[in-house]
């Protein structure tokens, strides 16, 4: 079964259903196509993956952003093969967009790749450590909780390398993590209350997409980058009036609308889900469809928009 939704075709969907897992979705069409692999948040209530990420191209998945819980699964359901992967971005070190990254590791030493993988994400602060850092204690062949899978870090034993790039994620000035011929991926520091995060905008030829990751949505910058994008993937974690906790790390409803608006959006796609979003959907649509008029969906796992 495949689904495959024009971005000229899309329309509010709601209330949201998960894809379910026994039923594997495909996306490997012509052109660009972004697979949800993860809509859903750090709870297991849901039947939701934790946040993740593909973006394809000519049916080969060459961007994988983020790795949170449940992903790996997705990521095989999807049919895609990490041999094909140029880069991962991950947005921040929360578990729920980090943790499936070693299985996608392991997953891959019985892949054809051998080739380095360039992977991204922020620097570190305070508990979070920063990308390189989370790797070493993942992998360091002497300390790793993986310390078998040490030849992700040097090489060793057939397993394929990664190549970190640490991101500053307080700096408001985009840094171009990858660059390979017409697909370009800039990552932007964004504000996620204490916790180190990026979000990123990725060009291919003429079209673009953005992906917000975990923010309060008071980073300008990040809203500048994404400017006129075909597509954003936002994360909607909470509902309006949410604590002031809630709100130091999560855009509400209403900000999204008029910052989606403001920048010109074209379409919106809401990700990243909880429950207590999910219970105040339809006023959340309402809110962010009040000042945005472009399309305006709600993602599921394995769910495929193509460009």
């Amino acid at each position: 079964m495949r689904i495959y939704l024009s971005l000229s075709l899309l329309v509010i969907s709601f209330p949201a259903m998960a894809a379910s897992a026994e039923t594997p979705l495909t996306c490997k069409g012509a052109g660009i196509e972004l697979q949800v692999l993860g809509s859903g948040g750090p709870i297991a209530d849901d039947a939701r993956a934790s946040s993740g990420y593909l973006l394809w191209l000519d049916g080969r998945a060459r961007l994988l952003v983020d790795a949170g819980g449940g992903i790996f699964q997705r990521f095989g359901a999807a049919g895609a093969d990490i041999a094909d992967l140029w880069h991962i971005a991950i947005s921040h070190m929360h578990a729920d967009h980090s943790a499936d990254l070693a299985a996608l590791v392991k997953g891959g030493y019985f892949s054809d790749r051998t080739a380095p993988l360039r992977i991204s994400g922020p620097d570190g602060r305070g508990a979070f450590p920063s990308l390189s850092e989370f790797l070493v204690r993942q992998f360091d062949a002497k300390r790793g909780s993986y310390a078998y899978l040490s030849g992700a870090l040097d090489g060793s034993g057939g397993q394929f390398l990664l190549q970190p790039q640490d991101v500053d994620s307080s700096s408001r000035k985009p840094v171009v993590v990858l660059d390979e011929d017409d697909f370009k991926v800039s990552a932007i520091g964004v504000s996620h209350g204490p916790v180190p995060a990026l979000g990123y905008v990725v060009t291919v030829g003429e079209r673009k997409l953005a992906f917000s990751g975990d923010q309060n949505s008071d980073n300008d910058a990040f809203w500048k980058l994404a400017a006129n994008a075909d597509l954003l993937i936002m994360h909607h974690a909470i509902p309006q009036g949410a604590d002031r906790i809630a709100q130091n790390l999560h855009a509400e409803p209403a900000d999204i609308g008029r910052n989606a608006a403001q920048a010109q959006i074209a379409a919106l796609v809401l990700s990243h889900h909880m429950r207590r979003s999910l219970d105040k959907l339809d006023e959340s649509l309402r809110l962010i469809a009040g000042p945005f008029k472009g399309k305006l969906l709600v993602a599921n796992d394995l769910d495929c928009f193509s460009l």
